[in-house]
């Protein structure tokens, strides 16, 4: 199994994205090479990948804070003068534009939060938000690879394999930094405790 190298060894993006990267080692990353450091894991790797084509994303993006100037509520009312929140109140407002009883919001519509702010796009309305809610629309898409670790550690779990170990978290944390510092697909697999026993037998129950 390949091991990660150092950000410094990696000569292309292509590469760079063959292993798992954590938020603050792209922000640390960002740092070190002088280009914007804000945002999360999607907005950094982007930043990171116009690097590795010569562009430098400049730093410290502006990010608008959201100024409420109504109270009044309609699908034509942009998002950033009512004070946006994933709240109650906006929780409410969607329900009854989508009669959904137990309405929540979507991963897509807090991406899309995010980008209005960042950009501040003062054209976004709520009725975006309700068409992204139906997929009628695309604005910003929820990067999920933070979600990786989550289901590798389900996943280790749900093996019974894993069931001869009294530190569960602490051995799934040993075979996951194996992953993510490897090229290998970042999930979990049955053999991994096999391969790696030599580091894990003294977390034997």
């Amino acid at each position: 199994m390949k091991h990660r190298p150092d950000f410094k060894d990696i000569s292309s993006y292509d590469e760079f994205q063959k292993y798992y990267w954590y938020r603050e080692e792209l922000k640390q990353i960002c740092k070190n090479i002088g280009i914007d450091y804000s945002g999360g894991k999607l907005e950094l790797n982007e930043a990171i990948e116009k690097y590795f084509k010569g562009v430098l994303v400049e730093k410290n993006k502006h990010v608008t804070k959201i100024k409420k100037t109504t109270d009044i509520l309609t699908l034509d009312t942009k998002l950033l003068e009512c004070g946006f929140v994933f709240n109650q109140k906006f929780k409410n407002f969607f329900k009854e534009q989508t009669g959904v009883k137990n309405f929540k919001f979507n991963a897509d519509m807090a991406a899309s939060a995010k980008k209005v702010k960042q950009e501040n796009d003062t054209s976004f309305t709520l009725k975006d938000m309700l068409d992204i809610y139906y997929g009628k629309k695309e604005y910003a898409e929820y990067d999920n690879s933070s979600c990786q670790w989550n289901q590798f550690y389900k996943d280790f779990c749900a093996d019974e394999n894993s069931y001869i170990f009294n530190k569960k978290l602490k051995v799934a944390s040993i075979l996951w930094k194996i992953v993510r510092e490897s090229t290998n697909e970042k999930i979990y697999r049955k053999n991994l405790i096999k391969e790696n026993y030599d580091k894990l037998k003294e977390y034997k129950k």
